[in-house]
């Protein structure tokens, strides 16, 4: 069983990768930059232990981060915890994908692991929309090579800027309105918040597909995917566990051989 850790600005996703290429239970910590690596070898525990997850059947461990001062204190948390050194994505790890940015070395750990993702499990071309704190659309052409995307704020960013920046307004939980057309304030947020990014999603989508052509797949992770994706035009398949997917392809790639008994 393997530990993948997807290291967000906001939260932690842990997720346990099994020899049969199952995926599960994931849980979630959130990102603290004052932790040290026994508060957080402490709180995974902790989390691990509730989820029902036997520590002791830990044979390795990943990390994806985006979080650079914290990558190096998780993956010392992660050898107190159970005392493995876990592969972080980055220099020097074999992913199989082909990035054909202008600067390789500026792509995010998260962009890698998703892209090999749909790399492998997707047909390809392929348009991989991740919704976290930012939203990023990027795509891996026919010959599987990444070529690059876009970003733009997410959309718990853009409606923390819209209710924050005016005191009028007020704060809300987002979840779907009953009317396109809002009756009161409340759901005239929601509705704007949730149907402007479809209609990004859909716009930049319009705009990538004549370049790709037909046939190519479109699939979204992150945490709010799940509630916007299923309202955009386009039709989106949502993959939940599509980074840590990613993350056990290269685990594979990069697996410490074993030795073997003398």
């Amino acid at each position: 069983m393997i530990l993948a850790i997807d290291t967000g600005n906001s939260h932690i996703v842990l997720g346990l990768i099994h020899q049969d290429g199952s995926i599960g239970p994931t849980m979630r910590m959130e990102t603290n930059h004052t932790k040290t690596e026994y508060e957080y070898a402490a709180d995974m525990k902790l989390i691990l232990e509730m989820g029902g997850v036997d520590i002791r059947a830990l044979e390795g461990a990943i990390i994806s981060s985006v979080v650079p001062p914290v990558t190096t204190i998780l993956k010392s948390a992660v050898k107190i915890l159970c005392g493995i050194d876990a592969l972080v994505v980055g220099a020097g790890i074999r992913t199989g994908l082909d990035i054909g940015l202008d600067d390789p070395g500026t792509i995010g750990a998260d962009l890698v692991a998703t892209a090999v993702a749909a790399k492998n499990y997707y047909p390809l071309p392929a348009i991989i929309i991740d919704m976290g704190t930012a939203t990023t659309i990027t795509v891996v052409n026919e010959k599987g090579r990444y070529i690059g995307g876009c970003i733009m704020p997410g959309v718990s960013i853009s409606l923390d800027a819209l209710t924050h920046g005016s005191s009028m307004l007020p704060s809300i939980d987002l979840v779907l309105p009953q009317k396109v057309i809002a009756s009161n304030t409340a759901d005239a947020i929601k509705t704007g918040i949730i149907f402007g990014a479809c209609g990004q999603l859909d716009g930049v989508i319009d705009r990538f597909l004549p370049v790709l052509g037909e046939g190519t797949s479109l699939v979204a992770t992150g945490g709010l995917a799940g509630l916007i994706c299923p309202n955009c035009r386009h039709e989106i398949i949502y993959d939940p566990d599509l980074l840590l997917k990613g993350l056990q392809v290269i685990y594979e790639r990069n697996r410490p051989r074993r030795r073997g008994r003398n």
